[in-house]
Formats: structure tokens, C-alpha cells, sequence
């Protein structure tokens, strides 16, 4: 076996990454221009420094190889997905620095991924294996920006079962997950930096932070809307968009925040968003999907424990809602 260094190549999904004193650290923003993203305690940084949806992704010859990685004060848990299936996943307890992988094809075409920790930052060393090369994603590229649900929101089973894990995964798709944990409040500077990259289609998870956080009102919302769809219409004239408006949270339906909002308001407004970016500019290729449709009352008492996040099995729910009813109209309209 032979001791390969994991370099930029190996890595999929990430927007920048950095390169260490022995490692590589992914990244879900330009890591040299950390300080032009501020929020309270840094907490959005602090987001975009976790490998949410990102892969290692290369072919190898050997059944098993093993990862090295810098060492973390937490339980980590990867995921072997081949050919789009889970085949398994693997936890690394805190402090330890080698993972094991096991069950591999061994032959020189079949692409390997290694699903990355959606919880918190990873330091990629070396892969030990024989034939060990990276290997391009050809496919479709899929961004999609939200909140923690998108994230995962401490509640996914594992990497490659978040929603838009699962999602990516049914649907054959390279995935780029801005999902952002209590930070999707349509910061300009996101939006300039989904529509600086590379991407096919792209959907946008709204509405929920900003009625948590009251971060934006019935004043504000709709024109962030319009602003942050726009900026990325600079570089993506034609790409499909999809807009969600919030699944199902029932404590904030229609009980106002501290800025007299409600998620029913918010729908409206997303709806009006739309309708006039439509009207203004001739877009055909901006859609809105009802996040209640998609994730409804119907599911709330069975898999929304807390009223606002899904849990495992409701991550992988809202997934194949999100295979099924959103990415294909995305893709036909191509």
C-alpha cells in the first residue's frame, strides 16, 4: 500500500480550502476572506468552517484503505457511499486519527465517496491504499443555501442522510450544501458567493432564521429577497431556481415574532417575491415550492420533536419529498 497526501482534488463540495502543515481543511467560504462575513460570535464563520455535504472522492484497487486525520475533542461520524448508496457509516471516537474503511469494489473505476462530518470541522492528512487517485464528479452541480435544517440540524442520521443529502443522492447530482445553523439571514456577501461558483441549479431554503432571529420584517424580508436573487442573477442569468418557504413549524404559524412576523405572512411574501421578480424581468426560470407541501402538519407530531427541526427519519422525509417534487422540475427546466 502506498501513503497518498489528500490534496484539493480529493475534495468535493467545498468552496475554498485551505492548505496546512500536513493537511487540507475544507471550507463552505473563502477561508483568506473570513472577516467580510461578521455575526455575533462569529457563529456564521464557525458554520461555514463544517464540511456539510462535502466528499472525498476518488477510485482505488485496494478493499480497504485508511484515512488520517488531525485529531478532535468529538465523536465524528462517515459515511462509504458507492454508486449514490449508503453502503456504511463509521464513527471516530474523540482523539483518535485513523479511520478504517472497509468493503471497497478494489477495481480502477468505480468512484469512491467518503461523506464528511456535518458537525464540525475536519483536518484531512493522508489516504494509505493502493491505486489511490481522485476522481472528477461529472454530474450536474446542485448549490442549495438554508438554515440548520438544511444543514442537517444535529439531527441527521449521518452525513449522507440530511435532506439534501438524501436529495443529491436520489437525484444523481454533485451537491454544494450552504446549509448555515441559525445563519440564513440573506447576507449580501452569500449571495455574492453563490453566484460566483460554479452551479446548475440552485435552491434557497428561506425564511425560518429570519423569523427565529427577527433579523429581517414584513418590511425588509421581501426586498432581501429580491436583492439576494438578483446579485446572483449578475453571473447566473439562466440557471433554474427553486425558492422553499418554510416547512411546517406550528408554535410560529401565526403567532407574530417580535417584528409582527408569522410564517404564514412569510409564504405570502415569498410568493410576491417571486411574482414580481417574474413580472420586472422576464424570469421563467425562478420557482416557489411550499415548504408545507413538502413537509406538512401531517408529519409534525411523528418526526418534528422540538417543532422545528426534523429529525433523522424526517431529513431523509423532506429529502425524498425534495427528490421527487422539486429537483426534477429544476432539471427539465435546463
Amino acid at each position: 500500500m502506498s501513503t497518498i497526501t489528500i490534496t484539493p482534488e480529493f475534495i468535493q463540495g467545498a468552496i475554498t480550502i485551505e492548505s496546512g502543515d500536513g493537511y487540507v481543511r475544507p471550507w463552505r467560504t473563502d477561508y483568506t476572506q473570513k472577516q467580510l462575513y461578521p455575526s455575533i460570535d462569529d457563529n456564521l464563520v464557525n458554520q461555514m468552517s463544517k464540511p456539510v455535504g462535502m466528499r472525498v472522492r476518488f477510485v482505488t484497487t485496494s478493499t480497504s484503505v485508511m484515512f488520517s486525520l488531525r485529531p478532535d475533542a468529538v465523536t465524528r461520524k462517515f459515511d462509504l457511499v458507492i454508486g449514490n448508496e449508503r453502503i456504511s457509516t463509521m464513527s471516530l471516537d474523540a482523539g483518535e486519527t485513523t479511520l478504517t474503511i472497509g468493503g471497497l469494489p478494489g477495481d480502477e473505476e468505480t468512484p469512491i465517496e467518503i461523506w464528511l462530518p456535518y458537525r464540525g470541522p475536519v483536518l484531512l492528512a493522508t489516504i494509505n491504499g493502493d491505486g489511490v487517485r481522485p476522481v472528477a464528479d461529472p454530474r450536474l452541480k446542485w448549490l442549495t443555501y438554508g438554515s440548520s435544517i438544511t444543514q442537517g440540524g444535529g439531527t441527521a442520521h449521518s452525513p449522507s442522510r440530511t435532506w439534501p443529502a438524501t436529495a443529491s443522492r436520489a437525484c444523481d447530482l454533485n451537491l454544494t450544501c450552504m446549509g448555515l445553523g441559525g445563519q440564513c439571514h440573506l447576507d449580501s456577501m452569500i449571495a455574492r458567493l453563490i453566484r460566483d461558483r460554479d452551479v446548475d441549479l440552485l435552491t434557497m431554503k428561506l425564511g425560518i432564521n429570519v423569523m427565529g432571529a427577527a433579523s429581517l420584517s414584513p418590511r425588509t424580508f421581501k426586498g432581501a429577497v429580491i436583492g439576494f436573487t438578483q446579485i446572483i442573477r449578475e453571473k447566473h442569468p439562466t440557471i433554474p431556481i427553486g425558492i422553499i418557504s418554510p416547512i411546517i413549524s406550528p408554535p410560529r404559524e401565526a403567532t407574530p415574532n417580535s417584528v409582527g412576523f408569522t410564517l404564514e405572512m412569510m409564504r405570502d411574501e415569498l410568493i410576491d417575491a417571486i411574482d414580481r421578480i417574474r413580472q420586472a424581468t422576464g424570469d421563467d426560470k425562478i420557482f416557489y415550492f411550499n415548504g408545507l407541501e413538502l413537509f406538512g402538519e401531517q408529519l409534525a407530531r411523528d418526526y418534528l420533536p422540538d417543532g422545528l427541526h426534523p429529525n433523522g427519519d424526517g431529513c431523509e422525509i423532506l429529502g425524498g419529498s425534495a427528490a421527487k417534487d422539486i429537483l426534477p422540475k429544476l432539471i427539465n427546466a435546463l
